[in-house]
């Protein structure tokens, strides 16, 4: 089974917003994603090239988001402020994943501003035993290139990649979960929850917190 990263979710209160304080402040360009009517949510997304993005994540249908788990956990998660809310990681064998860790495996898509759909499956992202420590599950369907982390944007900052993600945790269960993986990611003590990223740039690792 091959595991890596795929994005990072950064829960955000208002997407307009969000986006222009990660230009300003992490050289970071952001592009209409779009919607996500079972959740209740949109997106915006700073691509990194190579199949990997971070996503700003914030609730557009109040009403529906209130009805979900994933709508619930934003919720809970921005109460103080915009953010981080949670790993995904590609998955190859997600199947497998979510039998060993009794997850199902749900389809999900939303459609571009270009009108081109993009489509996937997932596991654990509104399950409500996943805590903000560890990661959810994704494989993408349909052409490589509608992968919204297939080509990055020329960011002020030159970010081309995730370097490593640190969360604060509990390691030994996110080795369980991950089933002993080997990923870029760097356990601290604190609360349950991603609480850095950083990036690779031509000037060296760029965190965003």
């Amino acid at each position: 089974m091959t595991l890596r990263i795929d994005h990072v979710v950064y829960g955000v209160h208002d997407l307009e917003a969000a986006a222009a304080r990660f230009r300003e402040a992490f050289g970071l360009v952001t592009t209409p994603g779009g919607t996500h009517p079972r959740w209740g949510t949109a997106n915006r997304i700073a691509s990194l090239g190579g199949a990997r993005y971070l996503e700003l994540l914030a609730i557009a249908d109040p009403a529906v988001a209130a009805t979900t788990a994933l709508g619930r956990a934003i919720a809970e998660r921005v109460a103080v402020g915009d953010r981080w809310f949670a790993l995904c990681l590609a998955d190859d064998a997600i199947d497998d994943t979510a039998a060993r860790l009794g997850l199902a495996v749900m389809p999900g898509s939303r459609v571009r501003p270009d009108g081109r759909e993009v489509a996937w499956r997932g596991a654990g992202i509104d399950d409500e035993r996943r805590t903000p420590d560890l990661p959810f599950f994704i494989t993408w369907d349909g052409p490589a290139d509608v992968h919204p982390g297939a080509v990055a944007p020329e960011h002020p900052s030159g970010a081309k990649d995730v370097a490593w993600v640190e969360i604060a945790g509990d390691p030994e269960l996110f080795t369980i979960w991950t089933d002993g993986a080997s990923l870029p990611v760097r356990s601290v003590a604190g609360d349950a929850g991603i609480t850095g990223v950083a990036l690779v740039t031509p000037a060296g690792d760029l965190v965003v917190r």
